[in-house]
């Protein structure tokens, strides 16, 4: 078993403290880390994941959110490098494919915050 903290979060996006010099690399760093340390859950004696929220996990979910993180970190990047600010990354919805499982427009944590988090920690 691994408990994750909020490292892996399998309700909502997860928290990115730019301030605090969290960023989206650090965020994919710390995935691949959490995967290096797991067993397959396919196999004998695999590895169970407990997320800073939701539901007990296995490797493939947390490699399902690492890829997610991915995608997203490569969809602002490239709008960056075509010089896109961030409320055109925002007008984009660059992680409109993961909205419904993770998303949300409401509470401490929403979707808008998430994107504005990646975007400022991939331009510093």
């Amino acid at each position: 078993m691994i408990v994750t903290g909020d490292i892996f979060n399998s309700t909502s996006y997860p928290f990115i403290d730019v301030r605090a010099g969290g960023s989206v690399r650090g965020e994919i760093a710390a995935l691949n880390n959490i995967l290096d340390k797991t067993v397959s859950w396919r196999q004998e004696g695999g590895t169970m994941i407990i997320p800073g929220h939701g539901r007990l996990c296995n490797e493939w979910e947390v490699t399902e959110y690492r890829d997610m993180m991915v995608i997203i970190r490569d969809r602002v990047q490239a709008m960056i490098n075509k010089g896109a600010t961030l409320q055109q990354v925002l007008a984009a919805k660059v992680s409109a494919d993961y909205d419904a499982r993770f998303g949300s427009n409401s509470g401490p944590w929403t979707t808008a915050m998430f994107i504005e988090a990646v975007y400022t920690s991939l331009k510093e």
